[in-house]
């Protein structure tokens, strides 16, 4: 999520003031380690459990930690946890981009930890949670471009347009992501976050296919900033034509 912006008919949206840096970036550590540690460990633990937690308990599991971290962070950081994210804000004017890198830093560095404890916790176990592709590189490529497109749309909406803003945001995206890996999981994985997609790769070894989750989930989150921003305007411009 990012901060809402102030927002009337007749006047671009204006972000209010960023948080303050540092805890900004151990909010945003903490939120994508607690991603990490709950969703990737999810996959783990069904694996050592064989599958008590099951496909749609790890689907649930990533919307619920995703959902919880943004009530718990949104205030501190804005809550983006996923650098995709914090690009396609940053892309659209809704975030600092002198930020970017420090966010981007903060995020990986906390999916990296929870990674690690993990793999000291469980052992080298369902490659530490890591996604894959079950077809080909490039399907799941465009699997991953489309959820992240429809993931940051739903941001976008509620987190930037005051018309839609409010306490419900969190529900909204953690939705997204436990429907987006309910029924796309089995095909990509469903990262959608390439901090989520590079710490378990890095701890386990596993780089198949990894160009994906590190490149698709940016380009969908930048197409749909961009998108979502000119709708935005298109339909502000409308409503003052006709007022």
């Amino acid at each position: 999520m990012a901060d809402a912006p102030i927002h009337t008919a007749t006047v671009p949206l204006v972000p209010l003031p960023a948080p303050t840096l540092l805890p900004a970036l151990v909010a945003e550590a903490i939120g994508t380690f607690g991603i990490v540690f709950a969703g990737c460990g999810a996959i783990m633990v069904n694996q050592l459990s064989h599958g008590q937690i099951t496909h749609v308990g790890v689907g649930v599991v990533f919307g619920l930690i995703v959902t919880a971290m943004i009530y718990a962070t949104g205030h501190l950081s804005g809550a983006h946890l996923n650098p995709a994210v914090t690009l396609g804000f940053a892309v659209v004017r809704h975030f600092p981009l002198q930020r970017l890198f420090a966010y981007w830093l903060a995020q990986f560095s906390g999916a990296v930890v929870a990674a690690s404890l993990l793999r000291l916790l469980l052992g080298n176990v369902a490659q530490g949670g890591a996604t894959l592709p079950s077809g080909s590189a490039w399907q799941a490529f465009g699997f991953e471009v489309i959820l992240t497109f429809c993931l940051m749309f739903v941001i976008m909406a509620v987190a930037t347009d005051s018309r839609a803003v409010g306490q419900a945001a969190a529900l909204a995206i953690g939705a997204t992501v436990g429907l987006e890996a309910l029924f796309a999981g089995p095909i990509s994985g469903a990262s959608m976050n390439p901090a989520r997609s590079f710490a378990p790769a890095l701890l386990s070894g596993t780089w198949t296919a990894q160009w994906v989750y590190l490149t698709a989930p940016f380009l969908g989150a930048v197409l749909a900033a961009f998108t979502y921003s000119w709708l935005r305007l298109a339909s502000t411009e409308s409503k003052d034509n006709h007022a």
